[in-house]
Formats: structure tokens, C-alpha cells, sequence
């Protein structure tokens, strides 16, 4: 059998597959049915709480589920979070019209019922080796949060925990309950 094609983030780009999500991962294109209701509704409360905060104090942009960010090349992956947090120092063209080649400072990702946890802990991994500083999970099912740091460190977030933006966005909390309500 014949290794599949190599894809590039320029080819994704213009790859039109509709009511689909898709991501490229070392070349290899990975394909997702759309979200369900309730990751989309926790999605949104976070990007709003999250966005709140990042513009009452112009800290940078916060960008929407299915952004896409090149983390690597050559071969390319490219990732979408469900929410990312870009500071104001790191910018990008606010005209760039494709995937951005950084790993935003915040990125956060809400579990499916059909995620597989080696895929998520991949994912999370790309986040952090590209450079992300923060990278928040979120399981509605489980009604708990994980926060992956750079430094490779965990923090476990219960039901009655906060998330933390810790030295990413100093002075941001917000209870875990307040999104997964």
C-alpha cells in the first residue's frame, strides 16, 4: 500500500470539505465530524469570558474555535483550538488571510465524546513543542479541566476549581462550573 500524500498547510487551506473539521498533522490530513451542541456552547462561554478579559485590558486577541496555526513544517501540522489566546507583543498581520505560523500563548480545547485521549495528549503536545505557554482541556463529561504548562507540569481542575491564566493572563479566574453550566 502507497504511504498517503504528503499535504501541505497551503493545501488544507484551499482544501474545501464541507460541514467537516480538519487539521493536518505531519503532512497527514485528520478529518472530524462537526462538534456536538454541548462543545460548542462551553466553547463559546469560555471564548467569551476569556475575550472579555483579554480586551477590557488590551492584552492581545483571542481567535474563535477552528482557527488554524502552522506549529511545524516539513512536513507541516497545522492545529485548531476551540479558543487561543495570542498576546499583544506576538501579533500576527491582522491581514494574514492563512494560517498563522506561531502557537498562541493560550490555547483551549474542549473534549468531544469522541475524542481518544492519545489523540487530545498529542494535540497538547503540538501546542506546547511549538511553544504554547498554556493549555487548558476541558471535559464537560467529566466535569473537569486539566491545565498542561510549558514547563511540562499538569494541574488537575475539579468541578469546584477555577481555571487559572496563571503568568499567561495574570489575573484571569474563572470557575469551572460558571462554563460547564
Amino acid at each position: 500500500m502507497a504511504p498517503a500524500p504528503c499535504i501541505t498547510a497551503e493545501d488544507l487551506l484551499h482544501l474545501k470539505l464541507p460541514n467537516k473539521r480538519s487539521e493536518l498533522v505531519q503532512g497527514a490530513l485528520v478529518v472530524r465530524e462537526p462538534a456536538g451542541f454541548r462543545h460548542g456552547a462551553v466553547a463559546m462561554r469560555l471564548a467569551r469570558l476569556v475575550d472579555n478579559f483579554v480586551v477590557e485590558r488590551k492584552l492581545g486577541i483571542v481567535v474563535a474555535a477552528e482557527t488554524g496555526f502552522t506549529l511545524r513544517r516539513n512536513p507541516d501540522t497545522v492545529r485548531a483550538g476551540d479558543v487561543a489566546f495570542i498576546a499583544l507583543g506576538r501579533m500576527p498581520d491582522p491581514e494574514s488571510r492563512g494560517f498563522v505560523e506561531l502557537a498562541p500563548d493560550l490555547v483551549v480545547e474542549v473534549l468531544s465524546p469522541d475524542d481518544r485521549p492519545g489523540e487530545v495528549l498529542a494535540k497538547v503536545a503540538d501546542w506546547l513543542t511549538a511553544g504554547s505557554r498554556l493549555v487548558w482541556v476541558v471535559d464537560p463529561e467529566r466535569r473537569e479541566a486539566r491545565a498542561y504548562r510549558a514547563d511540562g507540569s499538569v494541574a488537575l481542575v475539579g468541578g469546584r476549581g477555577a481555571l487559572d491564566g496563571e503568568d499567561v493572563l495574570p489575573g484571569f479566574n474563572c470557575e469551572l462550573e460558571t462554563v460547564l453550566s
